[in-house]
């Protein structure tokens, strides 16, 4: 046995202690083990690799260095993968509606490979939009201690002398179909947007859960910066094995790091990065697995008190490693923690407080990516929590960058993302619109489909600031414009949303949070009685299964009871 560890009171007990294991220890030997790695604990290292796309493909060469480190303080790591569905190639078809569920997915793989095989700890790599929040959900869920790591983003590419992205291939997309980008140049963007390994550059949804990651406590400190391609990466992925072994040497968990300060401190960094509103989906998930309450107005209401900070695209200037070149998330945080919008007594996965981490971190100058507390790109966060007789369970908006906070105009409804986007192709709409598209959400969808595709072309057209577009799906990151989703309750429940004509007038104003349909009670009450449920076309398999249990966007459309209901974790079997 360890030196340091008790292994009689781990859960990997229940597989190698004791005469009547011997068949399980045989299966270790089969794989190379010996008697001393047997006694140590059982480290599960998990990564999302796959082929899919550039997200995932650089995690299993930095899977084997959490490893190494693993080993080198005591522990034996037991690598699986589990999957991921890549929301750009998913985007724009009948693909993205396994993205949202591919977290849940995401999530109960890795639940039911450390349970079926009791392993001790757990390090999980990730790339993708749902990969961090799925991995970063099941270790909270499991409780036994968990280092997340990033994978890291991809380098810019280069286009006609500026940086690019994703994002403005899928805004070429509708700049071409609008007669202002020729087949020649969209096809050259295509080839160099996606220069090397790593997830979305920009501050679109997998670097807004990076961010989360090291803000919530549960990432080393500046794991999240380093690009992708990287070799420096390799020190933070050592170090993430070393750093596990250490909080179970301490017995410090999750629910010891993921508090309701901890998830406030989140919220504040995707306020102050201009991130993607689906932060206001994934922390109510992460928090439901703790039993803690947080939902999308708690996201918006720390939003509303937090100063924009960082110039990341898509709102801003800079991608993210823009943001790596002059300090990475450290010098957000710190930003944070000296304006007083952080609570620097949260316990991370260093065995240090946020505010110890971030002692000797200090604010660059000659720089503008992050802008001090002083002098910030605005005085409120990114995202905006909106309700009214449209919306009564809420929806969400993302402001960074926006120039107009308020909207009036017509409603142009449509019962897919595939009606509404030919609509948009066709330029079948006018200035002054509110593009409806409902029956997307969790259940509807099923699965909360992104929009990235339709918001892309619309901006892409030039229509950007001209129009609005709300949905009771979701957005991408990478998403720009008057575009509100998360509106609930959803179509598919008989939501107001379902209720909407076309020409009927719509108010959005981030400004007074108001989501308003300027119709009278009697009307709606009139409509919801001719309402009648839509079935959709998937009555079999994961995404009726995933329909039949998801709850609403509000509180992260989770398909569970959560930590509330539990009467004991697994890190205590």
């Amino acid at each position: 046995m360890s030196a340091k560890f008790e292994k009689a009171k781990l859960p990997s007990r229940h597989v190698t202690i004791g005469p009547e294991r011997a068949p399980h220890r045989s299966y270790y030997y089969a794989m190379g083990l010996d008697a001393d790695d047997i006694a140590k604990p059982f480290v599960g290292v998990v990564s999302t690799w796959n082929e899919a796309a550039p997200c995932n493909t650089a995690l299993s060469r930095q899977a084997q260095v959490v490893k190494q480190g693993v080993k080198e303080a005591g522990g034996t790591p037991r690598e699986f993968t589990t999957i991921t569905v890549t929301d750009g190639i998913a985007m724009g078809h009948a693909g993205m509606k396994s993205s949202l569920v591919s977290r849940e997915i995401i999530a109960d793989s890795v639940e039911l490979t450390m349970r079926g095989h009791c392993y001790d700890a757990l390090v999980g790599v990730a790339g993708c939009d749902k990969s961090l929040p799925g991995l970063m959900m099941v270790m909270v869920r499991l409780n036994v201690p968990s280092v997340f790591m990033y994978g890291g983003s991809i380098l810019p590419g280069r286009f006609k002398g500026r940086d690019v992205t994703v994002q403005d291939v899928f805004e070429a997309v509708g700049q071409h179909s609008a007669g202002r980008m020729s087949a020649g140049d969209l096809h050259g963007l295509e080839c160099v947007a996606c220069p090397s390994d790593g997830a979305c550059g920009g501050q679109f949804t997998a670097n807004t859960m990076a961010c989360v990651s090291e803000a919530i406590g549960l990432a080393l400190p500046g794991s999240a910066g380093a690009p992708a391609p990287y070799a420096s990466r390799d020190a933070y992925a050592e170090a993430s094995g070393r750093a596990v072994m250490n909080l179970l040497k301490k017995g410090i968990r999750p629910r010891d790091i993921v508090t309701r300060k901890a998830l406030e401190n989140a919220a504040r960094v995707v306020a102050a990065t201009g991130g993607s509103t689906n932060g206001a989906l994934h922390l109510p998930a992460i928090a439901h697995e703790a039993g803690i309450k947080f939902d999308l107005f708690d996201v918006c209401e720390i939003s509303r008190e937090t100063p924009y900070l960082a110039s990341l695209k898509p709102s801003g200037k800079y991608v993210a490693k823009d943001l790596y070149d002059v300090g990475g998330v450290p010098v957000v945080l710190k930003a944070l923690l000296e304006g007083g919008f952080l609570h620097g007594d949260c316990l991370t996965v260093s065995g240090k407080t946020m505010a110890e981490n971030l002692k000797s971190v200090r604010f660059p100058s000659g720089q503008d990516v992050v802008r001090p507390v002083s002098n910030p790109l605005s005085r409120t966060g990114g995202v905006v929590g909106l309700k009214g007789n449209l919306a009564p369970d809420g929806a969400i908006v993302k402001i960074a960058g926006m120039k107009t906070l308020r909207f009036e105009g017509v409603a142009r409804c449509f019962d897919s993302e595939e009606e509404a986007f030919a609509a948009v192709q066709a330029r079948k709409y006018k200035e002054g619109d509110v593009i409806v598209l409902r029956y997307e959400g969790p259940r509807g969808g099923p699965g909360m489909r992104e929009m990235l595709e339709t918001t892309a072309a619309i901006y892409g057209q030039g229509m950007g600031e001209k129009v609005a577009l709300i949905t009771d799906g979701r957005f991408s990151g990478a998403t720009r414009g008057f575009c509100v989703g998360h509106v609930g309750p959803e179509a598919a429940v008989g939501g107001p949303i379902a209720l909407l004509k076309d020409g009927d007038r719509i108010i959005l104003d981030a400004e007074k949070g108001i989501l308003e349909v300027a119709l009278s009670k009697a009307e709606l009450a009139a409509r919801k009685k001719t309402w009648k449920p839509r079935k959709n076309d998937f009555q079999s398999g994961a995404l009726w299964r995933y329909a039949q249990t998801v709850g609403s966007a509000r509180w992260g459309a989770v398909t569970h009871p959560g930590g509330e209901a539990e009467t004991h974790t697994y890190a205590d079997i």
